[in-house]
């Protein structure tokens, strides 16, 4: 019976639609106690996870998000960190996370942002997210030069990927603030991949795309007559800067279980610290994290080194985490309540050392 559940719930996860909610099983790490009949770790739970390394099991996506933990690879991988055991697994699609994530054979995974708030509300609870790694890294970017503005897409046609995700909901969000139908006033052609949006953007005389980083420096590499017309991160940023509590058009965050936080407190805490730095890192060593991403396949070191600074990786915790995410989810939650799973998150969704 779990397991057609588990099924029933993985393939709705992928469909973005809301789920009736499910519980998390047991995690692999060690040492892992059981919960206490609250189901929250005791005191004598947390104590004994403390008095050993333990066994982190943590999962990135290609791209952006996981190019914030090559350092943090690298160093586990050559012994230099012995606090924890780290063991890394970097995955080309989403789908690849959400299951493993919820049958507890990851503890930690970097996912999109809306994706945080949907698992949080159809396990009732059962993850937080722990920090904000990625804002936004979608762009329009043309083969012309006719767009310098939003209202230059007024009767353009536009490629793009990621159609009932945050693509669609963030190019939405921006023409729709800009006075723009995005129903009626463009035409926007999804695409199954970014990879079809490139093709057709290469393909075509005076073509537009949305595209993320960094398949915006892979199409500038291909062709010298590919340029950046837009940053929709900026764009966002403008809509925004009048509120009392301005949000950020957010890529990924990293999430947890509940479970393997509540009895591993110091475990959790060290990965911050490291994540955190290894983060610092890739922003101002910018050529070796290139090639850290690239011996990790990740993304090729030389697309790295040059989409880098267009990443907008970051590390975002604590407060800033918690205003930032929650204003995001509020402008989804607006436009299609299914985006974040039907409500927004309570308080206890925001991670708190």
């Amino acid at each position: 019976m779990m397991k057609k559940f588990l099924s029933m719930l993985y393939v709705l996860f992928l469909s973005a639609a809301l789920l009736a909610g499910c519980s998390f099983t047991s995690a692999k790490s060690a040492p892992k106690p059981a919960s206490t009949s609250e189901g929250k770790a005791s005191a004598s739970e947390i104590e004994a996870s403390a008095a050993e390394p333990v066994d982190v099991n943590i999962m990135a996506l290609k791209g952006p998000t996981a190019m914030g933990m090559v350092q943090f690879m690298s160093q586990s991988d050559s012994g230099a960190l012995t606090d924890n055991h780290y063991n890394f697994t970097i995955a080309a699609a989403v789908d690849e996370v959400t299951p493993k994530l919820v049958q507890g054979e990851i503890d930690i995974a970097a996912v999109p942002a809306n994706l945080s708030s949907v698992l949080y509300n159809n396990t009732k609870g059962g993850i937080e997210v722990l920090a904000i790694n990625t804002l936004g890294i979608l762009y329009i970017v043309e083969s012309g030069g006719t767009v310098a503005s939003i209202e230059d897409l007024r009767g353009k046609t536009i490629y793009a990927s990621g159609k009932g995700a945050t693509p669609e909901y963030a190019l939405n969000y921006i023409l729709t603030k800009n006075n723009i139908d995005p129903a009626a006033d463009v035409n926007i052609e999804w695409k199954s991949e970014h990879a079809e949006c490139l093709a057709a953007l290469m393909a075509e005389e005076n073509a537009i795309a949305m595209l993320p980083q960094p398949f915006v420096t892979t199409a500038q590499i291909k062709s010298k007559s590919i340029r950046v017309a837009l940053d929709l991160n900026k764009e966002w940023d403008t809509l925004q800067e009048n509120n009392d509590k301005p949000s950020a058009l957010i890529t990924g965050v990293v999430v947890a279980r509940r479970e393997f936080v509540e009895i591993n407190p110091g475990a959790v805490s060290a990965f911050m610290d490291h994540y955190r730095s290894s983060v610092e890192f890739v922003n101002t060593s910018v050529a070796e994290a290139a090639q850290l991403a690239g011996k990790y396949d990740i993304v090729p070191a030389a697309v790295a080194e040059k989409a880098l600074p267009a990443c907008n990786i970051t590390f975002l915790d604590g407060a800033k985490l918690k205003e930032k995410l929650s204003g995001y989810l509020t402008v989804l939650l607006e436009q299609n309540p299914a985006a974040v799973g039907g409500e927004l998150p309570a308080d206890d969704f925001y991670y708190a050392r």
